[in-house]
């Protein structure tokens, strides 16, 4: 899928976030979206995600036919993943994985049982999510985008709450899951984005 942002702009109140932001991100590709805290990188990638209305300017899709993909039909084809998304932490882990990919399917090859083992959650899959640790929580959410089969991946400051282990554990899901996918990463740590070759400066569209 190719995502097309037309004199994209966004603002609160009267203070314009950013605008004018043009931009065609084509698949398979890996793109950053970048700058400091509060210069609108995640309210952008919510945009691209179709989860927030811009204040003027369109988001057009096209899947890999070049056919038009309507906004209101985009949400099969694209995973998300943001420190600030909810979980249902009432479920345990297998309950949550079984309920989200009830509505997405697994990558090829992958079940609930490999996707559990590679979050190395296994200890842990009959406890509720709300006793996870904030670390542990954000590989879940990682799970949930990178194992979905969607040709869109969207992430927003994917590392937050990890720690070595679990930073290195996304950087080898990107490199093994990641292929041929259109990836947008929204971020200011060079952890994050490493893979990424085309980077657009948020700051740039003031």
């Amino acid at each position: 899928m190719n995502i097309t942002l037309e004199h994209i702009s966004k603002r609160f109140q009267r203070y314009w976030i950013f605008r004018e932001v043009n931009y065609v991100f084509k698949a398979p590709g890996a793109y950053a979206l970048l700058g400091p805290n509060g210069c609108g990188k995640s309210t952008l990638l919510r945009l691209i995600a179709g989860m927030q209305s811009s204040s003027a300017g369109k988001v057009f899709y096209h899947n890999d036919k070049g056919q038009a993909v309507p906004g209101t039909s985009i949400f099969s084809d694209i995973s998300f993943c943001a420190p600030g998304m909810e979980l249902i932490e009432e479920l345990t882990l297998r309950e949550f994985l079984e309920f989200h990919f009830s509505f997405k399917k697994p990558l090829p090859g992958l079940d609930i049982d490999k996707i559990i083992a590679l979050t190395g959650l296994k200890d842990a899959e009959h406890k509720p999510i709300g006793d996870y640790s904030s670390g542990m929580k954000q590989r879940v959410k990682l799970a949930q985008a990178i194992f979905a089969d969607t040709p869109v991946l969207l992430i927003d400051e994917p590392c937050t709450n990890l720690d070595q282990q679990g930073v290195d554990q996304y950087k080898h899901w990107i490199e093994t899951y990641g292929k041929g996918r259109l990836i947008i990463v929204a971020s200011n740590d060079e952890r994050e984005y490493y893979f990424c070759k085309e980077q657009i400066v948020i700051g740039d569209y003031k």
